[in-house]
C-alpha cells in the first residue's frame, strides 16, 4: 500500500530534506505522491530502497533498520498507537501477537498489511515465531516471502521495546535459511534476542530477575506474598474457609487486607481452578461452538460444530482426514500436525477445497475460517477454535450465509458489521485522497504554466513593471539621469531583403538574435525591442546602477563576436553588423494597454540611434559622453574625430576596440 511508500517518502525528506526524496525519486522513477490505501507493485519500494542506498551512500541493512525504527513511529503517528500497545504486556507477548494484528489489518486492508511486512501488497504478511530460553533470552523465527528485507525488523521491534517495555534489546541472525512452502521458497531468518532493562539502580533491585521481563511479564514483578501474609490476610478479613475470597464473605474485605499486608502491592500470581469432570454435554458444546473441529496426529477429524458440519457435510463422517476439506492459507506450512505445533501460536486460516465441497457452493467463493490451535496432550488431539473470516456483508452474501449462522458470543458478527462502516469512510477516504492528488497535480500544472506566463511577460516588460501591472496598479513613467543607450542594425539588409526568400531572413535574424538575447543575461542590460534589423538595448534602466556605461560596452563587443556566427544568406559570409552607443538623459515610462510596452523617450535615443546610422560596418561607434564614461574604465578606445550627424550638426565621437582586462570566453560568457 501506498502508506509504506508514504513513510519511507517522510524519512527521506525529515531527515534529508525534499532536495535528496526529488534526486530518489526520479532516478527509481516513481512519483512524488502515494495513496494510502492504494495497492503499488514491490518494484517501486524496492527501487526507492536500492536507490536510497546508493543516493545517501549507506548499507542497505542499516538503511533498512533505519526505516525499521521510523516506521514504528510513522505507524504511531498515523493512530496505530494505541493497537500497538495493547498487543502484550511483554515484548514476548508482543511478538507472539503480531501474527494476529497482520490477520486484524487484513480486515481492513482486505490484503495482508504487515507492521513489519515493510510491503504489504496483496501477499502473505511475514509470520513470527517466538521461543524463550532458559537465559531469558529469546530465538525469533522469521518468515517471508520477500528476501533481503530481515534487516527491518531489528529496527521495529527494536524501538517497540524501548518505546513500550524500556528495554533495550539486540538482534543478531544466528540462522539464515530457505525453507520449501506450498507456495514456493520462504525466507526463514532466526534471531537472537537480549535485552538490558533501563530502569534506575532502585527499580533494578525490585526487578531481580530483569532478564525473564523479555520472556515471562508474570516473572517481572515486585516480591510475592507469602503464604503467611495470604494466612494473615485472610483471618484479618474474618475468613475461616479455603478459599482467597470466598463467595459468601465480602471479597473487598479480603483484598484489602491482601493490599494492607502486601505493603500495598496486588497478588500477581494465579492459580486456576478445574473441575473434576467436564459440565458440558458433547450437543451443547458442538452447538455453543458451532465452528470447531478436533482432530489427532493423522488428521483424523473426531469432532466438529454444527455449522461447519452444515457447510461442509463431509465432517459429519468422522475418521475423514482434514487435509482432504480444507487447506491452511496461513501460515504457509504443510498441513502436518508437526507444522501446526511449530506455529501453534499463531492464528491459522483454513480454506475449504472447491473439490469437495457441495454442489450448491461450487459457484460459490470458498469458506475461509480462522482460529487458534490448541494441542490437548491427554486425548493426543488438536483442537481447531475458529470463526468464519469474512470483512464485510457483501462476503456473507456471496456465500449465501446469515449472521444467524455465527453464534451470537461471537465477535465475527460485530466484526462483520463494524468493519462494513468502516471500509465506507477508508474508500471515502479514498476519494477524498484521489481528489486531493488531483488537486495537488492541476495546481502543480497551474504553478508551471504561471512561470511559463511570467517568464513570456517579463520578456516583455521588466519585472517590477509586470508585478506592478499584474496587481493592477498604475505604472508611473520615471526619469533616469544617466543610462545607456545601444542601437544595432545588419549592414546592407536591404539588398539581403530583395534578393532571399522571407524564411532565409526569418531565419537569419532569428539565429542572430537568439545569440543577442543571451548575451543580454550575460551583461545584465535590458533589451528594449526589435524593429526588423534593429535591435536597441540599455544599461542602468529600468534598474539604476553605476556600471551601465561598462556593461553596454561588452555587450556591444560580444555582438560583434557574435555576429561572426551568423551566415549572410546572399554571400554565405558572416553577416555585418554597425552598432551605436550614446550615454545621457531619458523618460521611460509603459505605453498602451493591449499589448503594453516599456518605452525611452528623450534625445538620448535619438543621438544613440545617429550613432548607430553614421557608423562603420563591423565597428562600435561612441558619442563623447559615452567616451567619457569608458575611458578610465580598461577599454581600448580609438579617436575618429568629427563628423557631420543629421540633425545634430557636427560631433566629436570615437571606436570601441577592445577590453583589455576580459577575455573572449568572458565578454561572449563562456565557461
Amino acid at each position: 500500500y501506498g502508506f509504506i511508500n508514504t513513510c519511507l517518502k517522510s524519512l527521506v525528506v525529515e531527515k534529508y530534506g525534499e532536495e535528496t526524496w526529488e534526486k530518489l525519486r526520479l532516478q527509481a522513477g516513481v512519483q512524488d505522491s502515494f495513496l494510502t490505501f492504494e495497492v503499488y507493485k514491490d518494484e517501486i519500494t524496492m527501487q526507492l530502497v536500492d536507490k536510497a542506498c546508493k543516493v545517501l551512500g549507506v548499507p542497505a541493512d542499516l538503511v533498512l533498520r533505519e526505516f525499521g525504527k521510523y516506521f514504528f513511529e510513522f505507524c504511531k503517528r498515523s493512530g496505530y498507537d494505541h493497537m500497538l500497545r495493547t498487543l502484550g504486556g511483554n515484548l514476548y507477548e508482543f511478538i507472539e501477537n503480531l501474527d494476529a494484528l497482520h490477520s486484524y489489518l487484513s480486515l481492513s486492508y482486505q490484503a495482508n498489511f504487515g507492521f513489519v511486512c515493510f510491503l504489504p501488497q496483496e501477499m502473505n504478511a511475514p509470520s513470527f515465531r517466538v521461543e524463550k530460553n532458559e537465559d531469558g533470552s529469546m530465538h525469533l523465527h522469521y518468515y517471508s516471502d520477500r528476501r533481503g528485507l530481515c534487516h527491518i525488523v531489528p529496527g521495529i521491534i527494536g524501538a517497540a521495546a524501548l518505546d513500550f517495555f524500556n528495554i533495550e534489546i539486540s538482534m543478531k541472525i544466528v540462522n539464515q535459511t530457505e525453507e520449501e512452502e506450498r507456495t514456493g521458497k520462504k525466507e526463514h531468518i532466526v534471531f537472537l534476542v537480549t535485552q538490558n532493562p533501563l530502569f534506575p539502580c532502585k527499580e533494578r533491585k525490585e526487578f531481580s530477575s530483569s532478564s525473564q521481563c523479555l520472556v515471562d511479564s508474570e516473572k517481572q514483578t515486585e516480591t510475592q506474598l507469602s503464604k503467611e501474609d495470604l494466612e494473615k490476610s485472610k483471618n484479618a478479613s474474618g475468613d475461616t474457609g479455603n478459599s482467597v475470597c470466598p463467595v459468601k464473605k465480602s471479597h473487598w474485605k479480603t483484598l484489602r487486607g491482601i493490599i494492607t499486608l502486601g505493603k500495598g502491592k496486588l497478588l500477581r500470581g494465579f492459580d486456576p481452578v478445574y473441575p473434576k469432570s467436564l459440565w458440558i454435554d458433547t450437543k451443547t458444546f458442538c452447538n455453543g461452538l458451532p465452528f470447531h473441529m478436533v482432530f489427532d496426529k493423522e488428521l483424523k477429524v473426531k469432532q466438529a460444530g454444527v455449522s461447519i458440519q452444515k457447510i461442509v457435510p463431509g465432517l459429519q463422517t468422522m475418521g475423514i482426514c482434514l487435509d482432504q476439506y480444507f487447506r491452511i492459507i496461513h501460515p504457509e506450512v504443510p498441513f502436518t500436525i508437526s507444522s501446526i505445533q511449530k506455529f501453534i501460536n499463531s492464528q491459522f486460516v483454513f480454506q475449504t477445497r472447491r473439490e469437495m465441497m457441495p454442489e450448491s457452493w461450487k459457484e460459490r467463493p470458498m469458506l475461509e475460517l480462522r482460529g487458534q490451535m490448541m494441542w490437548m496432550e491427554s486425548l493426543q488431539c488438536m483442537l481447531y477454535l475458529c470463526s468464519p473470516l469474512l470483512r464485510t456483508l457483501h462476503e456473507l452474501e456471496e456465500r449465501q450465509m446469515h449472521i444467524a449462522d455465527i453464534a451470537p458470543h461471537d465477535v465475527t458478527r460485530d466484526l462483520i458489521l463494524l468493519n462494513q462502516q468502516r471500509l465506507a469512510e477508508m474508500e471515502l477516504s479514498n476519494q477524498l485522497e484521489r481528489k486531493k492528488e488531483e488537486l495537488r497535480v492541476l495546481s502543480k500544472h497551474l504553478e508551471e504554466e504561471k512561470k511559463k506566463t511570467e517568464a513570456l511577460l517579463y520578456a516583455m516588460l521588466p519585472q517590477h513593471v509586470a508585478n506592478q501591472l499584474k496587481e493592477g496598479k498604475r505604472v508611473e513613467a520615471g526619469e533616469f539621469k544617466e543610462c545607456t543607450i545601444l542601437f544595432s542594425d545588419v549592414v546592407t539588409f536591404t539588398n539581403i531583403c530583395a534578393q532571399c526568400e522571407p524564411i532565409q531572413i526569418v531565419l537569419m535574424l532569428n539565429s542572430m538574435y537568439l545569440r543577442f538575447d543571451r548575451l543580454t543575461t550575460v551583461h545584465d542590460v535590458y533589451k528594449v525591442e526589435t524593429i526588423g534589423d534593429a535591435y536597441m538595448v540599455v544599461g542602468g534602466v529600468p534598474v539604476p546602477v553605476p556600471t551601465h556605461a561598462e556593461r553596454v560596452a561588452n555587450f556591444a563587443l560580444g555582438m560583434i563576436m557574435a555576429a561572426k556566427g551568423v551566415e549572410n544568406p546572399v554571400s554565405g559570409n558572416p553577416i555585418q553588423i554597425r552598432v551605436g552607443i550614446h550615454t545621457g538623459p531619458v523618460l521611460a515610462g509603459v505605453v498602451g494597454e493591449k499589448m503594453p510596452r516599456y518605452c525611452l523617450f528623450g534625445d538620448t535615443v535619438n543621438i544613440a540611434s545617429r550613432m548607430e546610422s553614421h557608423g562603420v560596418p563591423s565597428k562600435i561607434h561612441l558619442s563623447s559622453s559615452a567616451y567619457q564614461c569608458l575611458k578610465y574604465k580598461n577599454f581600448e578606445i580609438t579617436e575618429r574625430g568629427e563628423i557631420e550627424v543629421k540633425g545634430k550638426g557636427k560631433m566629436h565621437t570615437y571606436f570601441l576596440i577592445r577590453n583589455k582586462s576580459a577575455t573572449e570566453n568572458e565578454i561572449m560568457g563562456r565557461p
